[in-house]
């Protein structure tokens, strides 16, 4: 299994990106999906997910109302659309698959890791 995740960068406060994370090995639509993240000298937290068909999301507060999680399951892929983004979202940010109808908010329920992106906001 190998989720591979893209588009961080560099921006300023304000700005969006759009996070992908395609994912191969695995049959994908019986995955629920989440994004992680881990600033430096912090734990890993939660950011959001999205359950296997895409109907149902999660979000943590911190980012309720300028991130949006979204699958293509044609593609094998899950996204995370950033706006608004705040110095306080620096960090890497994480993909990962769970093999559950409802995904839940502890990384440790996790099955499949990506390898992670920098995301990496300016004031």
């Amino acid at each position: 299994v190998q989720l591979q995740a893209s588009g961080g960068g560099l921006v300023q406060a304000g700005d969006s990106l759009r996070l992908s994370c395609a994912a191969s090995g695995l049959t994908f639509n019986n995955y629920a999906m989440g994004w992680f993240r881990q600033a430096p000298g912090k734990e890993r937290e939660f950011v959001a997910a999205i359950s296997w068909t895409g109907g149902s999301t999660w979000y943590a507060d911190s980012v309720k109302g300028r991130f949006t999680i979204s699958r293509d399951n044609a593609k094998n892929t899950v996204y995370l659309q950033m706006n608004s983004l705040k110095p306080e979202d620096t960090a890497v940010y994480y993909c990962a698959a769970d093999r559950v109808i409802i995904p839940g908010r502890r990384s440790e329920e996790y099955d499949y890791w990506g390898q992670g992106t920098q995301v990496t906001v300016s004031s």
